[in-house]
C-alpha cells in the first residue's frame, strides 16, 4: 500500500473545487484539501510576480499519481501550473485503506 499526496495551487478557489470534484468522481483522488489563499511571489517571463493563489493537497496511490497530475494540467488554467507529488512516509493504516479503496 502506497498512498502519496500530489500538491497544486490554483488560480482561485472555484478552480480548486472544480477540479478537485472532477479527480474524485474520476477516482484519480480520494480527496482534495483545499488549504485557502496564499500568497505567492515567482519569477515570469522575467519578471518578479505576485498573486493570490489557492493551494490544494489531493491524497492518491502511487499508482494513480501519474493520471492525476497530468489529469490536473489538463483541466488547470495555467500554462505551467504548480503540480508536485511526495510519498507519505507514516499514515494511519485504515485511512490508507480508505485511500486505496478510493482510487481502486
Amino acid at each position: 500500500m502506497s498512498v502519496v499526496s500530489v500538491y497544486a495551487v490554483f488560480a482561485n478557489a472555484d478552480e480548486a473545487q472544480r477540479i478537485g470534484r472532477v479527480v474524485a468522481q474520476e477516482r484519480l483522488a480520494a480527496c482534495a484539501n483545499i488549504l485557502g489563499a496564499i500568497q505567492s511571489i515567482y519569477r515570469w517571463q522575467g519578471a518578479v510576480e505576485s498573486a493570490e493563489e489557492v493551494a490544494a493537497i489531493f491524497k492518491t496511490s502511487s499508482a494513480r499519481t501519474d493520471a492525476l497530475i497530468t489529469r490536473i494540467a489538463a483541466l488547470h488554467s495555467y500554462d505551467v501550473p504548480c503540480i508536485a507529488s511526495w510519498p507519505i512516509d507514516k499514515i494511519l493504516g485504515t485511512y490508507a485503506d480508505w485511500v486505496e479503496d478510493s482510487v481502486g
